[in-house]
């Protein structure tokens, strides 16, 4: 008898091998992208924080915080125009040479980048069996390509310590109803008062206790700061506080508020404050009825996003760099595109099943296009405003807007559902266990 041929083995999508090489291919591919992002920041040379550490020195010196100025090509004059709080969080680095002020303040950007990348996608890759190491890695990489992630890292901000306290508090302490739960977003609010919307979320959400920890958080850094520094503190609260003409123009391009927006229509004159007032009311009844419904239905993530988003709306001044919120806006739509379980609360109106594959192919698609958005950016490679412009025609509209527009279109259409854990699957009587772990899918 003639020998029994064998076929070669079929390749398919379920070959590990050929799985292991696509994911690395992937990683390499968004590794090498980085470089050629980070390369027009360069010419930030860590500006933001270089202006934090001379107004520091200049304090050390006995001259009046406030006081302090430098002169910018695009903005003018620029001040330092933190909390008195954070002031004396930033005056020992004044200590140490400006070379190691930047790789500390470079290393915990992205040490914060890593630790609240895995918090938003843990529960993203238990729900659907995704695997562990590949997802964390590429949506770490991806989180640095951002233009705001960029932006933090080569000014210098210290935006990703804001996120670290409000996502460990929203995302775990208030959920878990810790007595601690609130001093996280407490402190934010202390060292930049743009979290101080998320004390607001607390409230609509009725997370009374929450929200009074935070005050009072917020409060005794204040008072502390006061306590170090009385006459610089009035000045700031009293003075400082209201001039937002200390941190540049608001018509400038980086500026993706709704102030913004309205200020590229009137430049270099300011816009009508009772058209933009009323805007903000608007716009922060809205986002927040949402957010607080959203973290009714267990959907934390959602809330604090939408609440991320309504405040970088609402704030007369949001530079680029604040906004971080796309980030888990891209994740809230990418675990709905993948099939989670439905909810009446979804932004979107359909009129087959909430997770009909018509509607998870458009989520998709709008998480692919505001990842596309969010890494080119707005000021990056397009425009950085060097001069008053009005905006006059519905193209420079558009592109110097998209980041408002955006966070306009996410505000509606971000979608709000509880999480469900991914169940195991139940192992046969008599199953061996190691067919059983098998069958768990890749990790």
């Amino acid at each position: 008898m003639p020998p029994e041929s064998v076929a070669p083995r079929a390749v398919t999508d379920d070959d590990p091998g050929g799985r292991t090489v696509r994911r690395l291919v992937t990683v390499v591919a968004l590794a090498a992208v980085l470089p050629a992002l980070y390369l027009p920041g360069r010419v930030h040379d860590f500006f933001d924080l270089k202006i934090y550490m001379r107004a520091m020195r200049w304090w050390a010196d006995g001259n009046p915080l406030y006081d302090y100025a430098q002169p910018d090509r695009v903005q003018g004059e620029l001040y330092f125009t933190y909390p008195p709080f954070s002031a004396l969080l930033l005056r020992p680095f004044a200590l140490i040479p400006l070379g190691a002020t930047i790789t500390i303040f470079t290393i915990l950007t992205v040490l914060g980048v890593v630790a609240t990348t895995r918090w938003l996608v843990r529960p993203m890759i238990a729900q659907h069996g995704l695997p562990r190491v590949f997802v964390v890695t590429a949506a770490v990489l991806l989180v640095l390509a951002v233009e705001s992630t960029r932006e933090t890292i080569t000014f210098g901000q210290i935006n990703m310590l804001l996120v670290v306290l409000i996502l460990a508090d929203l995302l775990f302490a208030v959920p878990q109803g810790r007595r601690w739960a609130g001093v996280g977003v407490g402190l934010a609010t202390a060292l930049k008062l743009f979290p101080g919307i998320f004390i607001v979320y607390l409230l609509v959400c009725r997370r009374w206790w929450a929200a009074a920890v935070a005050s009072a958080t917020a409060a005794a850094a204040t008072l502390l700061a006061a306590a170090v520094a009385p006459n610089d503190s009035w000045r700031f609260w009293t003075h400082e506080l209201w001039a937002t003409d200390r941190v540049g123009r608001t018509d400038y391009t980086g500026n993706q508020s709704l102030f913004g927006l309205l200020s590229r229509f009137t430049a270099p004159e300011k816009p009508d404050r009772l058209l933009w007032l009323l805007l903000v009311a608007v716009v922060a009844g809205y986002g927040l009825w949402r957010a607080a419904r959203a973290a009714r239905i267990g959907d934390q993530l959602a809330g604090l996003t939408l609440t991320g988003l309504v405040g970088g709306l609402v704030s007369p001044i949001t530079w680029t760099h604040h906004l971080y919120w796309f980030i888990p806006a891209v994740v809230v739509l990418a675990n709905a595109a993948l099939g989670s379980r439905p909810s009446s609360l979804d932004g979107l109106s359909a009129t087959g099943p909430a997770d009909s594959a018509g509607r998870r192919r458009w989520l998709a698609a709008l998480a692919v296009a505001t990842t596309a958005v969010i890494v080119y950016g707005v000021v990056t490679f397009y425009d950085w405003g060097v001069a008053p412009v009005v905006t006059d025609t519905p193209g420079q509209f558009l592109i110097r807007n998209t980041y408002v527009l955006l966070s306009l279109l996410l505000l509606v259409t971000l979608p709000a559902r509880p999480y469900v854990p991914r169940p195991e699957p139940s192992r046969p009587a008599g199953a061996p266990e190691k067919l059983h772990q098998m069958d768990r899918g890749p990790e």
